[in-house]
């Protein structure tokens, strides 16, 4: 299966979206389609065997719209820029529509007053409401301003389908066509006793007003892509390459890999890369949320967008173009705000039926008012309003646009959030699961004990450390990275391995010059049969004192012990009592023994600990604190982290960690510190608060809306609500939930205390 994201244009309402997801859906070798209507993309995920994007693109052009691939090579080459200049257009048209429908629906009105009020105004012009220069009047405004709704509606009618379009259209032509009749044919009317009313007015302001709504849910629409926008500002325009000794700039389009790079203080850094030469300090705050700035000297790796503070430096280019670190968080972030929340799911299954219901009632409504009453004026009125009033863009718009700020604020606070669904999930978590090493710990280990049986007679412990280290040097686990530091500080020189193995959650084996040398937990000396009884006093010592003890063991013989100690980050204690006060429960998750585990747990205030959990018993441990009936969040760093990530209801990686671990995860925390998840928690609460806010203010909007439309107040009160009012209703109920979303941007994490 491949994935693919389409940008959409064409759609006027929820309905619309419905329709593209039907057309796409029905292509064969699709297997799912989402298109979100407030982002206005689709996301297809199909077989590119059975069919190919010309095809999944012509079945969006068949329904009346039209789609084009956007990838995130395309948007940090520019391609939001064309959108925007796509979107100012479509402003530029809006902007002169609205201006000549409400000259003329000024003149209409102010001609109306004396038949509206029922009181002679002198001062207005009788010609003003002659029904001929009415016609002529509204005539531009309901085929030239209202000319896309017919087209929409008839691309929708071809295709047995309603939308916003068909209302509209419907609604101001009823209006508009029932006025031509007694323009046309006056006497008629007077003959049948009737009043030859015209409601040219009505159907002009309809228009005007549903227009002026468009253009604020246009601006409103373009601000919620803002974190975008704002992401790929970060990015360098050029780049002071070093070639053949010389200093050239080129555009950043041109780096390549390899190539070095020379950056001066103030200066953007253009790619990512490792620092080769000098030293400085890098504010990383635009890409990962931490407002210190952090040191980096050779050998560190740099991030492209980032600004250098104090010193001049060369690094080399590691990652260029889609693959930096700032092209993949605005990759992350398009397909957050592209992806569908469950809690839109019902929004999604009334806007299907909407439209098709809306007409219904319409006609229903003209049917009773018709009959019961025998007044034609009423009954217009009425079902006018009904048409006009109903609203499914508001709908559409309640959870996709909070959902494109919200995750486009995560990723201001250097919090990637993979989808709506995480977003939404994240609010529900009621355990939180962090990983040891390098979540709680800072994840670089330090060897701080080193203990042998035989003393250092005879050179007995630089010789194990050389044993040690060659054998350690193969394993990817933070403590063998300690050993292999220690053994370099001790300037050893390390030797070749022969049959290296690595024993998951238990240890590490190798042959040394002959000699078969394995280090590991005191569990899998026990399992091999190597007694550990010379120095149990040592290993419990260290134990006490919160280090992590390693058994080092040559031809079946212990012969020394490792005291490794890592550094509890600064955050993670405030971070611990931050989740405990939002009404977590925190647990902690370690392969590491039991005392050396609680020690750690009681520094930082965590109660509850799970000790000497292998890496292949993470994912099992989850799905058991699942299986009590708690939404569980699992933070980790590392590989062997990657199962639990995945079998979590919302995993969160620590952005430091291993590519697996972020791979699997549903929330990356870009900058390793745990207080992002006390955010990321915060956010997804103020998310789906706001959501909800939209929901509410739609259904109630609509169930209350149509009814007073229908006439339902007019027996109690004798009044109907007229409609240019319902007109002006419609157009501002999406702006406000848009207007409501955009709130999203002014959020800030609370401290808890």
């Amino acid at each position: 299966m491949e994935n693919t994201t389409l940008k959409l244009r064409g759609m006027s309402c929820a309905s619309c979206a419905s329709s593209i997801e039907d057309a796409i859906n029905s292509v064969p070798g699709v297997d799912e389609c989402i298109v979100n209507f407030g982002a206005e993309q689709a996301t297809v995920k199909y077989d590119p065997r059975r069919t190919d994007l010309e095809a999944i693109q012509e079945a969006v052009n068949a329904a009346g719209y039209s789609a084009y691939p956007l990838q995130e090579q395309n948007l940090m080459a520019g391609e939001d820029d064309v959108e925007k200049r796509h979107r100012l257009r479509e402003s530029r048209d809006l902007m002169r529509k609205v201006a000549v429908g409400g000259i003329i629906s000024t003149v209409l009105v102010i001609g109306s007053l004396p038949i509206m009020t029922g009181l002679q105004l002198p001062f207005i012009p009788a010609w003003l409401h002659n029904p001929w220069v009415q016609l002529i009047l509204t005539t531009p405004v309901q085929f030239w301003c209202g000319y896309s709704f017919y087209i929409n509606g008839w691309k929708a009618l071809k295709r047995h389908a309603a939308t916003m379009d068909t209302l509209i259209a419907l609604g101001t032509s009823a209006a508009y066509f029932y006025s031509l009749f007694p323009t046309l044919f006056p006497s008629f009317f007077i003959n049948q006793g009737l009043t030859p009313d015209v409601y040219y007015e009505t159907a002009a302001v309809v228009i005007t007003l549903i227009l002026l709504g468009k253009l604020f849910e246009n601006r409103a629409k373009g601000q919620t892509s803002e974190a975008i926008r704002k992401l790929i500002g970060l990015q360098a325009k050029t780049a002071r390459l070093i070639r053949n000794g010389r200093e050239v700039d080129v555009p950043i389009e041109e780096v390549i890999i390899g190539d070095v790079i020379l950056v001066r203080p103030g200066e953007k850094i253009p790619v990512d890369g490792e620092v080769i030469e000098g030293a400085s300090t890098i504010d990383e705050g635009m890409v990962t949320g931490e407002s210190v700035p952090v040191k980096k000297q050779p050998g560190d790796e740099v991030i492209g967008a980032t600004i250098n503070k104090t010193g001049s430096f060369k690094f080399r280019a590691t990652r260029v173009g889609s693959d930096t670190v700032l092209a993949q968080i605005v990759q992350l972030v398009q397909q957050a705000q592209g992806s569908k929340a469950p809690i839109q799911r019902l929004a999604d299954q009334v806007t299907r039926w909407f439209v098709p219901a809306v007409i219904a009632i319409a006609l229903l409504t003209f049917i009773i008012w018709f009959n019961f009453t025998g007044n034609v004026t009423l009954a217009l009125i009425t079902t006018v309003g009904v048409l006009i009033i109903a609203c499914p863009c508001a709908l559409g718009l309640a959870t996709p646009t909070s959902v494109m700020v919200g995750t486009g604020k995560g990723a201001e606070n250097g919090i990637l959030i993979k989808g709506a669904e995480s977003l939404e999930l994240a609010h529900k978590i009621q355990t939180i699961i962090l990983d040891k090493t390098g979540t709680i710990t800072q994840g670089k280990p330090t060897v701080t004990d080193f203990v042998t049986v035989n003393g250092t007679a005879n050179g007995n412990e630089i010789r194990l450390v050389q044993l040690t280290a060659s054998v350690e040097r193969n394993s990817e686990h933070p403590l063998a990275e300690a050993v292999v530091r220690y053994a370099q500080s001790q300037e050893v020189t390390l030797a070749d391995v022969k049959e290296f193995e690595a024993v998951a959650g238990s240890g590490v084996q190798g042959i040394v010059s002959g000699h078969l040398v394995q280090i590991g937990t005191q569990r899998w000396m026990s399992e091999l049969g190597i007694d550990t009884q010379a120095l149990q006093q040592d290993k419990e010592r260290l134990e006490y004192l919160g280090k992590t003890a390693i058994w080092i063991a040559v031809d079946g013989q212990i012969q020394g012990l490792m005291g490794i100690s890592d550094a509890i980050k600064p955050s993670s204690i405030q971070a611990v009592r931050a989740l405990q006060k939002l009404g977590l429960e925190v647990v902690m998750l370690t392969g590491d023994n039991r005392r050396t585990a609680k020690t750690i747990a009681r520094e930082v205030g965590i109660k509850r600990v799970l000790a000497e959990v292998r890496p292949d018993q993470k994912a099992a441990t989850v799905q058991k604190l699942q299986s009590s009936g708690k939404i569980v969040a699992m933070v980790g760093d590392g590989i062997n982290d990657a199962p639990a990530l995945a079998q979590a209801d919302v995993g969160m990686a620590i952005g430091t960690g291993t590519d697996v671990a972020i791979a699997a995860s549903d929330i990356t925390l870009i900058s390793g510190d745990l207080r992002s998840i006390v955010t990321a928690i915060q956010l997804s609460r103020a998310t789906i608060r706001n959501i909800r806010q939209n929901l509410f203010f739609a259904f109630i909007y609509n169930v209350a809306g149509i009814p007073i439309a229908a006439g339902i107040l007019f027996p109690i009160f004798g009044w109907l609500l007229n409609p240019i009012i319902a007109g002006a209703a419609m157009a501002f109920s999406s702006v406000s939930v848009v207007t409501n979303a955009l709130r999203l941007r002014k959020f800030q994490a609370k401290p808890v205390v």
